[in-house]
């Protein structure tokens, strides 16, 4: 098992978190929401709810407010209905970018998300000719101070894990797509108990891009991400080659 991943590509707004809470609990609570009306109020028996509450956890949501955001999927609470959107497109250079998101207007998402790509110099695709590009894969945060390599090596070998990575006092690990929460629940039983878990896009092959479309590139992720509708911004950009000073 290699110490490689493509961990630093799964989230564009990962790193930015501190300094867009606000609109990031907005966008978790949405989550929380959909996942409960679609699967249940009880995370141990809704994977995908399970996700998003382990997610509203690592970034210090209160219980409270996870729990209004269940009540209102379950129906015990009052809340706009959501449903899910899936947007293909290509940006500058012909980057690959794939957003996911939930809206209660899918015209004004859609005319809206069509317009950023427009003014980025990118275009909307047709569905399927951008996700073939990507692969739905795992994602576990977990403290360098509950294992150390050689620890971590020996769990991530009797759990099924697929591969590791050093991020610094995390180390993050990756999994097939439909392996995430039993190896979440593996490393649990363990007594490793992840940070965070969830579900990512991961790029068949990254793109470099050279310094004149880096900003050009890294800007319109930057838009497409801040868009209340979007939840996730996936690209096979590498993200080394961006300019992303506001991540800095």
């Amino acid at each position: 098992m290699a110490g490689h991943s493509k961990w630093a590509n799964i989230q564009h707004r990962k790193g930015r978190q501190d300094a867009k809470r606000a609109k990031i609990f907005t966008k978790i609570v949405r989550e929380i929401t959909v996942s409960a009306r679609l699967g249940g109020p009880d995370p141990a028996a809704n994977p995908r709810l399970r996700s998003a509450v382990t997610e509203a956890r690592s970034v210090n949501m209160p219980a409270d407010n996870i729990q209004r955001a269940i009540d209102k999927g379950a129906g015990t609470g009052d809340g706009d209905s959501y449903e899910e959107f899936t947007y293909e497109g290509y940006g500058p250079g012909g980057v690959a970018i794939l957003i996911e998101g939930l809206t209660d207007n899918r015209n004004r998402t859609a005319a809206e998300i069509r317009s950023l790509f427009s003014r980025a110099g990118g275009n909307l695709a047709e569905n399927g000719s951008v996700a073939w590009q990507f692969e739905r894969k795992g994602l576990i945060t977990l403290s360098k101070d509950l294992a150390g390599e050689e620890r971590l090596t020996e769990l991530l070998i009797e759990c099924g894990a697929e591969d590791y990575d050093d991020a610094g006092e995390d180390w993050i690990i990756t999994t097939d797509g439909t392996e995430l929460h039993a190896v979440t629940d593996g490393l649990t039983e363990l007594g490793v108990e992840p940070s965070n878990s969830q579900w990512v896009m991961v790029p068949s092959n990254e793109m470099e891009v050279d310094s004149d479309l880096s900003g050009r590139i890294a800007d319109m992720l930057d838009k497409l991400d801040d868009h209340d509708d979007v939840q996730k911004v996936w690209s096979n950009v590498n993200p080394e080659s961006l300019s992303l000073d506001d991540e800095a």
